[in-house]
């Protein structure tokens, strides 16, 4: 089985991690070195701009 694409762009990662306050910890040990209460964090800001943006277009 073939891996599976990333829903959100390496950009929009980079973007939230930064806001989030863990970038450092990515770009010395790549994505597999956060926590997993970043990942959370990250995927919870991501539903929250989406949701947001989904709002304003309504």
């Amino acid at each position: 089985m073939g891996r599976r694409r990333g829903i959100m762009s390496e950009r929009l990662k980079e973007e939230l991690a930064k806001e989030l306050g863990f970038y450092d910890v990515v770009q010395r040990e790549g994505w597999g070195g956060i926590r997993a209460k970043d990942a959370g964090n990250m995927v919870k800001l991501a539903i929250e701009m989406a949701e947001r943006q989904l709002a304003g277009k309504r």
